[in-house]
């Protein structure tokens, strides 16, 4: 046996190499970098961005609302690229929370989808009406007597408010009042015989600073008073003057 015959033939011999694909595989999970938007931000504000966990490097992914489970708020959204976007301006008062259905498809046109939870964050928003719950006050009341309570309308629940006369359109009585707490009461002693009514305007700031004015007209109403006074235009009589005779008027 001629061991370089042997050798000479098996270096002849070809050698194949076999070449894996990778299997496509579809995405396993998506993100959102922020799920939640301040009430009456304005539409198409920006509220997170999405990423998509896929075992294939160098996938890349389309995002789209899609219908099913889950999917009840995707109307007050949309999506341009990975960002998602608001479609309405949303009030924290009537709806806390939405819940929308996202796809993520990868260049191979497998996707995966998720439910995703966006909150409405609270905002601190301006009171929008003052009122007073009587605006009457007897004249010759003594001073800090009480007129009325001030109660504040409000979008946001709980708040709490604080009530000051303060200068403007309708202040010109202003100087005739004060506010204890949420109480309105008189500076002076009124007479309905001499002025009948008063203009105040009045703040209320909430917790969180903000506030709105609105003016009142106080009404002075008349109570009966004693009498102060009697006159009579003549106190004189002549002598021998019949019965019945007229002396004066009284007044």
């Amino acid at each position: 046996m001629t061991w370089g015959g042997s050798y000479q033939g098996m270096a002849m011999m070809s050698v194949s190499i076999l070449h894996l694909q990778p299997t496509a595989l579809p995405p396993t999970d998506i993100s959102l970098s922020v799920s939640s938007i301040p009430e009456n931000s304005p539409i198409n504000t920006t509220i997170g961005t999405f990423t998509t966990t896929d075992p294939n490097p160098g996938n890349t992914f389309t995002y789209t609302l899609v219908s099913g489970y889950g999917d009840s708020g995707n109307s007050s959204f949309n999506i341009s690229g990975n960002t998602l976007h608001s479609l309405v301006v949303f009030n924290y008062e009537a709806v806390q929370s939405y819940s929308i259905r996202v796809r993520s498809t990868d260049n191979t046109n497998q996707y995966f989808e998720k439910v995703f939870t966006i909150t409405i964050t609270n905002v601190n928003e301006a009171p929008t009406n003052i009122s007073l719950s009587a605006s009457t006050i007897p004249e010759n009341s003594p001073v800090n007597t009480t007129i009325g309570t001030f109660s504040t309308t409000d979008p946001d629940s709980g708040g709490s408010f604080t009530y000051n006369l303060v200068s403007g359109t309708g202040d010109s009585g202003n100087g005739s009042f004060n506010i204890s707490g949420t109480t309105l009461r008189n500076s002076a002693v009124f007479d309905y015989e001499t002025q009948s009514s008063y203009s105040i305007r009045v703040r209320v700031t909430d917790q969180g600073g903000l506030t709105y004015e609105k003016s009142f007209t106080i009404t002075v109403t008349n109570v009966n008073e004693a009498p102060t006074n009697i006159s009579l235009s003549v106190s004189t009589i002549p002598e021998n003057s019949p019965k019945n005779t007229t002396i004066g008027t009284f007044s």
